[in-house]
């Protein structure tokens, strides 16, 4: 097999959160490349996957990232299928828009509480520091790796209704310039991804989408309209999902070896004003 300019065939590769949306992208563009992907998600179907010709395997592995022993079997399946992990992509996160206060109802539905404050925080904060610690061991060993998060344009900006979602999204940007520190000079790579407004996917639900209006005081065709308002997005438009995944593989690849311990922001050159 001739290699491409990116050399990822036959590397392992780990995303979680990879049955929809940015992860199953990202997924599918290393599938595409030839790297052999294991999905770790909590979907209880198996995503499908377009495979041609010099794809490289997929397997699927149900995984909880919030779950010590859920993330140990999801690697121990990675490395029983297609031997030491090469790259870890964790992308897995979920976002409930709250306000911290509601001053039309106070501790009604779509007012902070520690339940909704614990569940984001278990999924983007705990589940980041589990599988990086599952893989990094193994890494360690083998003197190489690398390791993606994902992270937001809202933990570098802020976001209204959404300030547990982006806090946790600043800690995970905590996460990568802590351990480029630590691993670098182990031969371990960590690198982050915050993609801003992205085309939408089926993760831009309706209850979503009504929780957010709410906390931001607009209707819910208010909140649709902005999506597609780029007056502070230089180019113009939303990103696209293969867009973040053409950079997720780079990153991850030897062609990137000396980017390290930094958040690559995808989106467009918005800004606050």
């Amino acid at each position: 097999m001739n290699k491409s300019w990116l050399e990822l065939e036959g590397k392992t590769v780990i995303v979680t959160g990879g049955a929809s949306g940015i992860g199953k992208a990202v997924a599918q563009e290393f599938l595409d490349n030839g790297a052999n992907v294991v999905v770790g998600d909590m979907s209880s179907e198996a995503p499908e996957f377009e495979i041609k010709e010099n794809s490289g395997k997929v397997l699927y592995v149900k995984t909880d990232v919030t779950n010590f022993h859920s993330v140990n079997k999801m690697v121990f399946k990675a490395k029983e299928n297609f031997g030491d992990v090469d790259i870890l992509i964790n992308n897995a996160g979920i976002n409930i828009p709250r306000l911290l206060v509601d001053g039309k109802e106070p501790k009604g539905k779509y007012e902070l509480d520690e339940a909704i404050f614990d569940k984001i925080v278990n999924v983007n904060q705990k589940g980041v520091f589990f599988c990086a610690q599952a893989v990094a061991r193994d890494m360690l060993k083998e003197g190489r790796g690398v390791i993606i998060n994902m992270s937001s344009e809202s933990g570098l900006e802020g976001s209204e209704g959404q300030s547990i979602y982006a806090a946790t999204k600043n800690a995970v940007n905590s996460f990568t310039r802590s351990w480029a520190k630590e691993l670098g000079k182990k031969g371990i790579r960590v690198v982050g991804v915050a993609p801003g407004i992205l085309e939408a996917t089926g993760l831009r639900t309706i209850e979503y989408e009504t929780a957010l209006a709410y906390t931001r005081g607009i209707t819910v065709e208010d909140l649709r309209a902005g999506y597609s308002k780029t007056s502070t997005t230089p180019l113009g438009r939303s990103g696209k999902l293969t867009e973040v995944a053409d950079l997720v593989c780079y990153l991850a690849s030897d062609r990137a070896n000396y980017v390290h311990g930094v958040t690559y922001n995808v989106a467009g050159g918005k800004t606050r004003g």
